[in-house]
């Protein structure tokens, strides 16, 4: 009796087995899992290494180093260090090109998943992708011969005649503005034009992944297109169109290469978006192999670690805003 009952739960085992890993469903999953995991650890391991690298200027500088209001200054010779400038830097070239990003992007995304007709609907796209996929060193030599003398310069000398004489903003449109146009606008401006592909192409997979339902019926309830795609589509995909903006963000926060050549790399430019200044993508690419005391080094990699503190609380945020956003499309569940 034991030995049948032993025989018919060995039996069930196997038939469970056999089943589970038929069409490799457990081998898939082992593997899901195990990716997830090196993932994790990956980003524990790089975690664990800037802050033990950067535990000198950690010691010696403690909270000064990102301090707006720090007494000293970045400076090597003596080593001095202090974080703000390129926090600055990284902050608001990213916040502005994002403002003029995020607008553009959505409207070219609609036009391409929505209005666009069929002929001219594919060799947009390819141009959008194209553009994405250009290496930041194409952007950065075009700007610097192109884009600087006949787009940054001009719009730079109109804010500093207008906006800049108005005693509030002359803080952050002040000047004069370099020449060159170099500048901290500059890296904004290159910054726009470089995100703003990676959000269009994101923004439109979410639309054209929408249901055909959906726009079917808020044309039956007689909603005109725009009202379709304003009330029904963008509120629909409104979870995905956020992660494409944190996406964009991202990317904005941690360029480094085209951001290096059009920003004129110096910590004294002050708070003026016409003044050169730094990032913390750039000032660690400019400074990193001519660093040679062990408190210099120990600097840059400390600012790699305030990048990526900033770059895992962007993340954690864009989570917390999708969910946010997925219940109240849910009505709350």
């Amino acid at each position: 009796m034991l030995d049948s009952k032993f025989v018919t739960d060995s039996d069930d085992w196997r038939q469970r087995w056999r089943q589970r890993t038929r069409h490799g469903d457990l081998f898939w999953r082992a593997a899901l899992i195990g990716a997830s995991l090196l993932i994790a650890l990956l980003v524990l391991l790089i975690g664990v290494m800037v802050w033990r690298d950067s535990a000198l200027a950690r010691q010696a500088f403690g909270w000064d180093f990102i301090s707006p209001w720090a007494k000293h200054a970045w400076n090597p010779a003596l080593d001095k260090f202090q974080a703000w400038p390129p926090i600055y830097g990284s902050l608001v070239t990213s916040i502005i090109a994002l403002a003029l990003a995020v607008p553009f992007s959505i409207a070219v995304a609609i036009f391409l998943a929505e209005l666009a007709p069929p002929w001219l609907r594919t060799p947009l796209n390819y141009m959008v992708e194209m553009l994405a996929a250009v290496p930041s060193v194409v952007y950065g030599l075009w700007g610097i011969y192109i884009f600087l003398p006949k787009v940054v310069t001009p719009i730079g000398g109109a804010l500093e005649k207008t906006l800049g004489q108005i005693p509030g903003l002359s803080t952050f449109l002040g000047g004069p503005m370099p020449v060159s146009g170099i500048s901290k606008l500059a890296a904004a401006l290159i910054l726009f034009l470089m995100v703003t592909p990676t959000i269009t192409a994101v923004t439109r997979d979410v639309l054209l992944s929408i249901p055909r339902s959906q726009r079917e019926a808020s044309l039956a309830l007689g909603a005109t297109q725009w009202e379709t795609i304003w009330k029904v589509l963008l509120p629909f995909g409104l979870s995905g169109i956020l992660g494409a903006v944190i996406l964009g963000f991202g990317r904005a926060i941690g360029e480094t290469m085209a951001v290096t050549m059009v920003i004129g790399n110096t910590s004294g430019g002050g708070y003026s978006i016409l003044k050169p200044g730094y990032t913390m993508a750039s000032i660690i690419a400019n400074e990193f192999a001519e660093a040679v005391s062990d408190m210099h080094t120990s600097a840059l990699i400390e600012i790699a670690l305030v990048l990526f503190v900033i770059t895992i609380i962007l993340n954690a945020l864009a989570r917390w805003l999708v969910i946010r956003v997925n219940r109240k499309t849910m009505g709350g569940r």
